[in-house]
């Protein structure tokens, strides 16, 4: 399969894609990432001492909130009425990071996969923002794809 720049025009000038000729489908897609901490971060965390508050809970409704509003962040993403998105985490104290989940899903013409990177970004983000009072040298990594279902292009799977 040829691949093809949709974003741009004959002109080269940057579009939104018209997706009202595709079929509406469920799409999902999830994205993940990891922040890297210090054993003072990890502990404040999981102990929920951080002075902001409950780190955890309030990266995951950033990172929903976050995914809500990918179209006023990235240019060319179309507002999309978002039927699902989770974000959730896993600990690895012994290795002193975070990983963080975001997961969306809809029923329509184009896929999520924005959504999902902007909402695990934010969420890693926010863990940042909140504990960079304990150590400024955290480190967000890792942001990809993990998975994406529906439409034209199918399956994909990290």
């Amino acid at each position: 399969m040829e691949n093809k720049l949709t974003h741009f025009d004959t002109e080269g000038n940057a579009v939104m894609v018209d997706v009202s000729e595709k079929e509406e489908t469920t799409r999902t897609a999830t994205a993940s990432g990891i922040i890297k901490v210090n054993d003072a971060v990890m502990e404040a965390v999981l102990n929920k001492t951080v002075q902001k508050g409950d780190v955890l809970g309030v990266a995951r409704v950033a990172g929903i909130m976050a995914a809500k509003q990918t179209p006023h962040l990235i240019p060319m993403c179309h507002p999309l009425l978002i039927s699902k998105c989770s974000i959730d985490f896993e600990t690895d104290s012994e290795n002193n990071q975070i990983k963080a989940f975001c997961t969306v899903k809809i029923k329509g013409q184009t896929g999520v996969e924005m959504e999902a990177l902007t909402g695990v970004s934010v969420a890693l983000l926010t863990i940042y923002d909140m504990c960079k009072a304990i150590d400024k040298r955290m480190e967000i990594s890792d942001v990809h794809l993990e998975y994406k279902n529906g439409g034209k292009s199918g399956e994909f799977i990290r």
